[in-house]
């Protein structure tokens, strides 16, 4: 199979797609893996390394974006990009807010977007491997998806409800910002303002806004469904703890 050819059409689930989620999963399966057997010191070196792999992965995709500036794609402001540089400084800080936003948007939204990739520019197409696109593209998702994994299940940090409900301000918060903007702008992130210009899933979900409500719903659904296990094993231990202690109160002395 010849990935190189840098003329090719990018095709979901073709070599190219399948190359990049069989090294995800690798990768995936080794951080939670070493991560449960390393020191701090070493952990701390871990998670920074990926955060500087995920912010020169950033910057280069930001750079060619103004090479040849264009308002409706330039700007960062799709979550997508947010979830970039919030996942790297939940890496090289560990701040509980910063991994609270990236397990809930990097398990999700940026997981989706490996599964459904929507490379390109309506100017430059869809292009596989090795185009810049496409580098940039699944190198930022990867490790965003990737620093949620570590941080979650490497080196065991967890969601509560009181993440949830910060999660779910921080994203409103960014879905109004974001549907201003495009109205002053005349753009169109996220597709909150319209649905894209070709065929997607979204046409299975109504005209605007209807769309968007049910995406909004969806999404609160599904987070509360990503929060709830972690709460509940939380209370049983706290339970199974409180009943040992009164256990040990009532032994005779």
């Amino acid at each position: 199979m010849e990935l190189m050819s840098a003329g090719r059409e990018f095709t979901a689930y073709g070599p190219s797609h399948v190359v990049v989620l069989s090294i995800f999963a690798a990768g995936a399966v080794l951080l939670v893996w070493r991560g449960r057997r390393q020191s701090e010191a070493r952990a701390r070196l871990v998670a920074r390394s990926l955060a500087v792999l995920l912010m020169a992965a950033f910057l280069t995709a930001l750079v060619y974006k103004l090479i040849r500036p264009d308002l409706a794609t330039s700007v960062p402001l799709q979550l997508c990009d947010i979830a970039e540089v919030t996942a790297a400084y939940a890496l090289w800080t560990q701040r509980h807010w910063a991994f609270t936003l990236t397990y809930y948007w990097g398990l999700l939204l940026s997981s989706q977007a490996l599964l459904t990739p929507d490379i390109g520019t309506p100017r430059e197409g869809a292009p596989d491997f090795p185009h810049h696109l496409f580098v940039t593209f699944f190198t930022l998702h990867v490790l965003v998806v990737w620093a949620a994994i570590y941080l979650t299940w490497g080196r065991g940090m967890r969601p509560r409800w009181r993440d949830y409900r910060f999660a779910v301000f921080v994203t409103l918060g960014w879905v109004a910002f974001t549907f201003v903007f495009n109205l002053v702008a005349g753009t169109n992130y996220g597709y909150l303002n319209g649905k894209p210009p070709t065929a997607s899933v979204l046409d299975l979900l109504g005209p605007w806004p209807v769309y968007l409500l049910i995406e909004i719903v969806v999404v609160l659904g599904v987070w509360a469904l990503m929060t709830w296990p972690w709460e509940r094993r939380r209370r049983l231990a706290g339970e199974q703890a409180a009943s040992a202690g009164r256990a040990a109160f009532q032994q005779p002395g």
